[in-house]
């Protein structure tokens, strides 16, 4: 009777575990099957927004889509795993195939050590931008389309910090801050704040958060949960920014930005990604909704 009731407690604890990766996709393969790539420049420290131009004074194009010039993004093996190498060589991206509505996606991060200028000097950073529409390279750094970006960013620097919002192209969103003093610069996310316009003639440009990242070296993990115009950037297990009424300004006002592709910058500096699975949600999940009262 005993090894009967073990076996069933067993059995119970393989279903469990089963429902709870359900509905779970990976996004990462050794062919980079789920992505298309896009590379624009090697940049330097005089970038200033504009196309680089040839002795002609010509403007010069961009790499453009699907080249991967420099090998800049590659699939290698960890522990059995595909684990995606952006070397950092040019700026750019990988663009997912598909977009995506109402969903959460759970993926790792770390940096590498090769770095590029204009960021020689400086953190190594990427980011993963998400409800991208249009086409590549309408950005300031022309390499990215218009979205939502949830800054990946090395630890313990003064830049910024993993979970950041920066708006890409004309995007915004609402967000809690706190009133900062005139002398304040940067604004910061903060759950006990007021909503305010961040972005495009908003509040401010930029909303930063807390350092909640790994000690360098170490895998980071990064969740994004996205439900009808309001988002979730957790970053191990921290809810690192609240956001809703994601939008972007046209012509004819605002638009609301509920879906769209997903975006992993390439930003002159190495990074590594893997563990990238989605999975579809039909709601907010309850025990984030007070992050929007």
């Amino acid at each position: 009777m005993r090894i009967k009731y073990l076996l069933a407690l067993c059995v119970l604890a393989l279903c469990t575990s089963c429902s709870n990766d359900e509905g779970w996709v990976s996004l990462l393969d050794k062919d980079l099957s789920h992505w298309r790539i896009y590379q624009s420049y090697q940049h330097t420290n005089n970038f200033r927004g504009r196309a680089p131009v040839d002795e002609a004074g010509e403007k010069i194009p961009p790499i453009g889509y699907d080249k991967n010039l420099y090998n800049l993004f590659s699939v290698e093996e960890e522990a059995g795993e595909p684990v995606l190498h952006i070397s950092g060589e040019t700026y750019g991206c990988v663009i997912s195939n598909e977009s995506y509505r109402n969903y959460h996606l759970r993926l790792q991060v770390k940096f590498g050590q090769k770095r590029w200028e204009p960021r020689l000097e400086k953190a190594l950073d990427s980011g993963l931008l998400y409800h991208s529409i249009g086409e590549a390279g309408v950005d300031y750094w022309l390499s990215w389309m218009r979205s939502i970006e949830f800054q990946v960013m090395q630890s313990g620097t003064t830049e910024g910090n993993s979970g950041d919002f920066w708006p890409i192209a004309g995007s915004k969103a609402d967000i809690k801050i706190s009133k900062p003093n005139p002398d304040v610069k940067t604004y910061y996310y903060d759950p006990n704040g007021e909503w305010l316009t961040v972005g495009s003639r908003g509040a401010t440009n930029f909303c930063g958060t807390k350092d909640y990242n790994s000690p360098d070296g170490e895998w980071t993990t990064l969740e994004l949960i996205c439900y009808e115009g309001k988002s979730l950037h957790i970053v191990n297990g921290n809810v690192a920014m609240a956001l809703q009424n994601l939008r972007y300004t046209s012509e004819d006002g605002d638009v609301p930005l509920v879906e769209g592709k997903l975006q992993l910058q390439s930003e002159a500096g190495e990074v590594f990604y893997k563990g990238i699975e989605i999975r579809p949600i039909e709601e907010m999940p309850k025990e984030y909704l007070s992050y929007f009262e």
